[in-house]
């Protein structure tokens, strides 16, 4: 099948199929979704990159269309030729008709002018995804509007419909044959098999290697449920290893009991100190992907503790990890030892599987699965985890009252913080630094989300600084991120933190970056580096000069440090002629400010 890398395809779900037919009866007519995904064809899903959620929707071996979730309007299906084809003589709606001289430009890829035009649904509007029909009710084209109805048989010119797709009129080529799951497994069993024992294979020669009891590490998911399985087809029963973040599905932790009941194996179950993620936003504000300080207190520390604990002398656990997942995890050997974890040696069996290899395995050996994967997520994690899309989120607060408390949390915060709407609707948390795409098309539908975001409400008192622990891998290196427990006037801030290197700034998103560390106006700290040891290094230097910048008691010591000229005193406070500032650093101490401080961060 021709599909959109990385091509991490995966089956449609009882859910999915009822999604897709119903967004298809909504914008072509009640049973288009039934004649282009018929009870018993089997449905593929692939997963590609967008704002939010949009995946290729397969059937018949074809993309029919992509499904995709819009920002302020929710789902839309994009129709493709396949799917046209199939709903061409069911359609009631969202259809436009060509003259029968204009087909021959539409199939040179051209777009629906209005001359060309003979008829269309008064329903069609501005941007609604349209399918173009013959006057004998043939789809040749899909595209979008780009005028409403009225506007096409009101104008003399212009463009009807922009031509995405199109080919020669045609009767839809439905495969007759009986389709099941069943049959897939048999079509594809020497596949599996193969990949099956290669995975056995690596199990056996990756203990052998390694002088160290083996866990697996179970996080409820559909990837660790097929590691698990690998395990014990590989003659083994190793103890289950889950975390319980607090911020669990509870039908995720049931599976979990039900899983290793079943198979009689050993469950090390360590848990997040209960409330630890509601009290810690106290200090963090609301995590993001750019600033995920929650997966250190509510994954990394219980992770930490129970290998401790469990583990003293080092583990090697299997882990469901799959390079189609994210670009980062492409990037990861099969075997690698845990940076956030010492002692922990990470391997995966199912490194290079796709979604579907994982699910045909799982079909195979008849095993039952986490629920909320037939309720429509294809992925299972913490429930307001912010990698979710807005599109999941939605999907959850449907289902589950789990996110109640978040939610009144959030309404609190942003009235606290003088936050837009838009902040919470469009859960704009997610971030620290709002991606341009997100706020490009925020603006395209008219919400206006304002240049500063900071959303954390901060104490008063002396200037400290909490660093979550534990080092993250990035790009660079490591990552960690922290919070000063309170805002501060940023172009205070630039001026003195320009005394130890260059200073990037955004005053209107509100951060300041040196020495790549990067802190934002409310307070938060993210920094990056090549080792754990360049980070702390660069963390205090910053640390140092924000409480220098907040606590100046105006005593001057520092100006006679300057041989540049560049130190003034003004208004009792040290002021910095940027220009002349060579940033060598040689001002920042002595300081009362900071030598009667805190000492250093706390961890």
């Amino acid at each position: 099948m021709e599909i959109t890398p990385p091509g991490d395809i995966r089956p449609g779900f009882a859910a999915d199929a009822q999604l897709v037919r119903e967004i298809v009866d909504k914008q072509f007519g009640g049973g288009c979704g039934l004649a282009l995904l018929p009870e018993g064809k089997l449905l593929i899903m692939n997963k590609i990159p967008g704002l939010d959620r949009m995946d290729e929707v397969i059937i018949d071996g074809k993309v029919a269309g992509t499904l995709r979730y819009d920002l302020g309007k929710g789902y839309v299906f994009v129709t493709r030729m396949p799917a046209a084809r199939a709903i061409q003589d069911r359609m009631t709606r969202g259809f436009a008709v060509v003259s029968e001289d204009a087909i021959e430009f539409i199939l040179k890829g051209l777009n629906l002018l209005v001359p060309g035009l003979v008829d269309v649904h008064p329903d069609v509007d501005v941007g609604d995804e349209t399918i173009v029909l013959t006057e004998e009710r043939k789809a040749v084209c899909t595209g979008t509007a780009r005028m409403s109805a009225s506007e096409m048989k009101n104008s003399e010119k212009g463009m009807a419909v922009k031509n995405r797709w199109f080919e020669l009129p045609s009767i839809y080529d439905r495969r007759s044959q009986p389709e099941s799951w069943e049959l897939v497994l048999q079509a594809n069993a020497s596949m599996l098999t193969r990949r099956v024992e290669d995975a056995i294979h690596f199990i056996h020669s990756t203990i052998n290697a390694n002088e160290l009891p083996a866990m697996v590490s179970f996080s409820g998911g559909k990837d660790s449920l097929a590691c698990l399985l690998l395990t014990m087809d590989a003659g083994l029963k190793l103890p289950i290893f889950f975390v319980n973040t607090g911020l669990e599905f509870p039908e995720t932790i049931a599976h979990v009991h039900r899983v290793a009941e079943k198979h009689g194996l050993q469950l090390i179950e360590e848990s997040a100190p209960e409330g630890i993620f509601f009290e810690s936003l106290a200090h963090f504000g609301p995590p993001g992907r750019d600033f995920r300080w929650c997966c250190k207190t509510n994954k990394l520390g219980p992770t930490t503790r129970a290998i401790m604990k469990h583990y003293p002398n080092g583990v090697l656990s299997f882990i469901g990890q799959r390079r189609y997942e994210s670009e980062q995890r492409s990037e990861k050997p099969r075997v690698w030892k845990n940076p956030w974890t010492p002692g922990q040696i990470g391997a995966s069996p199912i490194q290079d599987w796709t979604a579907l290899h994982v699910w045909l395995y799982i079909f195979s050996k008849g095993e039952e699965y986490n629920p909320w994967y037939d309720r429509g997520l294809d992925r299972i994690g913490c429930y307001l985890c912010p990698a979710s899309d807005l599109s999941e989120m939605e999907l959850v607060k449907d289902q589950c009252d789990c996110l109640e408390a978040w939610s009144t949390y959030l309404e609190k915060h942003a009235l606290e913080s003088s936050l837009p709407d838009s902040w919470k609707t469009y859960a704009l948390w997610r971030w620290k630094l709002l991606p341009d795409s997100i706020r490009k098309e925020l603006e395209r539908i008219g919400v206006k989300v304002g240049d500063n975001l900071s959303s954390r409400f901060r104490e008063a008192g002396q200037l400290s600084l909490r660093l979550q622990e534990g080092f993250s891998p990035c790009i660079m290196g490591f990552s960690v991120e922290g919070a000063f427990n309170r805002s501060f006037d940023l172009k205070r801030a630039a001026e003195i933190l320009s005394m130890l290197g260059s200073v990037q700034s955004n005053m209107e998103e509100g951060w300041l970056l040196v020495d790549d560390v990067r802190v934002f106006q409310d307070g938060i700290l993210v920094a990056k580096g090549l080792t754990p040891e360049m980070i702390k290094k660069n963390v205090e230097r910053v640390r140092r000069a924000m409480v220098k910048a907040e606590e100046c008691v105006g005593c001057g010591v520092c100006i006679a440090r300057c041989n540049e000229g560049a130190l003034t005193l003004e208004q009792g406070r040290i002021q910095v002629i940027v220009e002349r500032c060579v940033h060598c650093g040689g001002c920042i101490e002595p300081c009362p400010a900071i030598s009667f401080g805190e000492a250093a961060f706390e961890l």
